[in-house]
């Protein structure tokens, strides 16, 4: 029976294509040399066109001499071989395909390469996630904790600042206890919700060098704020992001969305089983879903506990809560 041919895309960009490629496209040529597909290299993106095994292995392939480039800064011919070596041996001793297409799980595109693994989505919702950050300029993105909101919105936005699709990125987020409960700490508003702001550092250093992050920080190409410094101020040519949005009050959730200039995308994320609110305050994230539902380039992605990358005991918790507060409503 003749194989179904697909063609599939891969993403190179951010690599030294003179150096991944090789000399006169050695590398490549060497890789085409090994399976029946087609493999043609146009701007930053591998196609690939043969059969749907073939392209998930030459898919990993690529991606292995990803993480090897991002190691090394270089690849050498015996590094390519090596990869192919391991890469097609599941094939030639007629294995099953590698375990990740075996269960529900795909093996989606990746969004970012760091020095020593890829970012990408990990479920069914996560790449619908992925997805409308693509096609829509407004996305907000509602689930519990450990779904990948943040995560994959920081990824996100480093992949669109690397491509030049926008020339800067801001990351806020609203300090809820960052008034009274605080004032006793020492030093400027900055310092005292700097503890509120902490995990998004925390992802950037995942994704970015330390040294090119604090070169970022320091010019502001990357600036992690607080939400009450986004009054006034109109963001063109970026890519903002507002975390832990369920915290925003319906004034400031207005306030933050008509930032958004020309040329200029936003992921807003939260998760509405967990407001901090206070004195009946009602939460900006809920009262925007109505607000927004039918409005042209807006999305609304819903993640929930089949969708945690954490330890499994996070989903255990999340359906725990969530058959608590259904027995006892």
């Amino acid at each position: 029976m003749q194989k179904e041919v697909i063609e599939r895309q891969i993403d190179i960009s951010g690599v030294d294509q003179a150096i991944f490629l090789g000399p006169g496209d050695r590398n490549i040529k060497k890789i085409e040399a090994a399976f029946s597909a087609t493999i043609t290299v146009r701007g930053n993106k591998v196609l690939v066109r043969g059969d749907q095994q073939e392209a998930d292995e030459i898919e990993r392939l690529i991606t292995e001499l990803i993480f090897i480039y991002n190691r090394n800064k270089q690849i050498l011919p015996e590094d390519v071989q090596t990869v192919i070596s391991v890469v097609r041996k599941p094939a030639q001793a007629g294995a099953a395909e590698p375990s990740a297409r075996n269960g529900d799980e795909q093996d989606w595109s990746a969004i970012l390469y760091t020095k020593d693994r890829s970012i990408k989505p990990k479920t069914a919702a996560q790449a619908k996630y992925c997805s409308a950050v693509q096609d829509n300029d407004l996305v907000f993105a509602i689930g519990p904790a450990g779904t990948g909101k943040t995560y994959l919105a920081v990824a996100l936005a480093v992949a669109h600042l690397r491509d030049k699709r926008v020339s800067r990125i801001i990351l806020t987020r609203p300090a809820v206890e960052a008034g009274e409960s605080l004032g006793f700490l020492p030093g400027d508003l900055l310092e005292k919700v700097d503890p509120y702001l902490r995990p998004l550092y925390d992802a950037l250093a995942d994704m970015i060098p330390a040294e090119k992050l604090q070169r970022y920080l320091a010019n502001k190409t990357i600036e992690v704020v607080p939400l009450a410094y986004m009054r006034g101020r109109t963001l063109n040519d970026a890519f903002l992001i507002l975390d832990e949005a369920q915290n925003t009050s319906i004034g400031q959730m207005k306030m933050l969305l008509t930032r958004i200039g020309i040329n200029a995308k936003a992921i807003v994320t939260g998760d509405v089983t967990q407001i901090d609110l206070v004195d009946g305050t009602e939460s900006g994230l809920v009262q925007v879903q109505e607000v927004l539902q039918n409005v042209p380039g807006v999305a609304f992605v819903y993640l929930n506990d089949q969708d945690v990358v954490r330890h499994r005991l996070v989903r255990d918790i999340i359906k725990a809560y969530d058959s608590y507060t259904q027995k006892n409503s």
